[in-house]
């Protein structure tokens, strides 16, 4: 322990973060999130306590904590010698449908966050609830394009709800394994608005931060569901908002999605709702498009 407390005085803030965070992090309180801020309210007086000072080192928690992230092991363990996703390899090769998310309590809820031009300075408001009969998600608010006054932004009007990217033991990041699939199926009902589908990968350079593979989905309202496919080849890569060149086909990394959002931002002020039964997977036999957008030979040879 002793040795631990030494370590964590002599590293920098960022190797911590960094590195000590995903090896310590579960075996530590909550307590040990305020090792990591350095943000003081101006006027306020700093701490007399050091950092390590505020950090519980609850000996009981900490093996409860290590149990379950053993467990957890174990578990995945056991998944990854059976087969891809717990299967084993003659099933995973015959399955053509996965249910990724259904909406049935208040757990499938917090397995998603919600997010708006708050975060910016805009006036947007979004709210995510069950729907009638615990049947669905809703997904709701009012869009606001009404832009900040702080000089620098110069769009708003943005509400959005994304899943959180899946982790294994030990605070590892996993991925989404969706090369077996070939199209996104959705069942929603809609206010007639356009929603664009994010999908989330991770990127290889710091440049790619930012890229997402998006589709616009156009509900048709009413009062009646829609079930919505979507093949991977529609999505294209965005940067930003910014549609870049069309060389990169989704299916190229199909096997690393981290995670998979929906955003409203069509600038139109108003509210509007969007209800999800459930998202799953499809592996549509008929459908051999790899690429659904045309490409273009840049500087061709006469």
């Amino acid at each position: 322990m002793a040795l631990t407390v030494t370590f964590l005085n002599s590293a920098g803030r960022c190797c911590r973060h960094n590195i000590l965070h995903p090896l310590f992090g579960p075996l530590l309180s909550d307590s040990m999130s305020k090792l990591y801020s350095s943000y003081r309210r101006p006027g306020s007086q700093p701490e007399k306590k050091t950092s390590w000072q505020n950090i519980d080192f609850s000996f009981k928690k900490g093996i409860d904590v290590l149990k379950t992230q053993l467990s957890m092991l174990k578990k995945e363990t056991e998944d990854y010698l059976i087969g891809p996703g717990g299967h084993p390899f003659s099933q995973y090769l015959l399955e053509q449908t996965r249910v990724l998310w259904e909406f049935r309590s208040q757990e499938d809820l917090n397995k998603w966050v919600i997010s708006s031009d708050v975060e910016i300075g805009g006036k947007s408001e979004v709210y995510l609830k069950l729907g009638r009969n615990n049947q669905a998600a809703l997904l709701y608010g009012t869009l606001n394009t009404e832009v900040p006054r702080d000089g620098e932004t110069k769009y708003s009007g943005y509400c959005s709800m994304r899943a959180k990217p899946p982790v294994g033991s030990f605070a590892r990041k996993k991925y989404y394994d969706w090369s077996n699939f070939n199209s996104l199926y959705l069942r929603v009902r809609g206010d007639g608005r356009p929603w664009m589908v994010n999908i989330y990968t991770d990127p290889y350079f710091s440049h790619q931060k930012d890229d997402l593979y998006n589709y616009f989905m156009f509900t048709r309202g009413g009062p009646y569901w829609e079930e919505i496919k979507i093949p991977f080849s529609k999505f294209f890569l965005s940067s930003r908002g910014r549609v870049q060149d069309d060389q990169h086909p989704i299916w190229l990394d199909k096997a690393s999605f981290l995670t998979l959002g929906f955003t409203i931002g069509d600038k139109v002020d108003g509210p509007f709702q969007l209800e999800i039964d459930f998202i799953g997977l499809l592996n549509d036999r008929a459908h051999t498009e790899e690429f659904a957008y045309e490409t273009y030979e840049k500087n061709p040879r006469v």
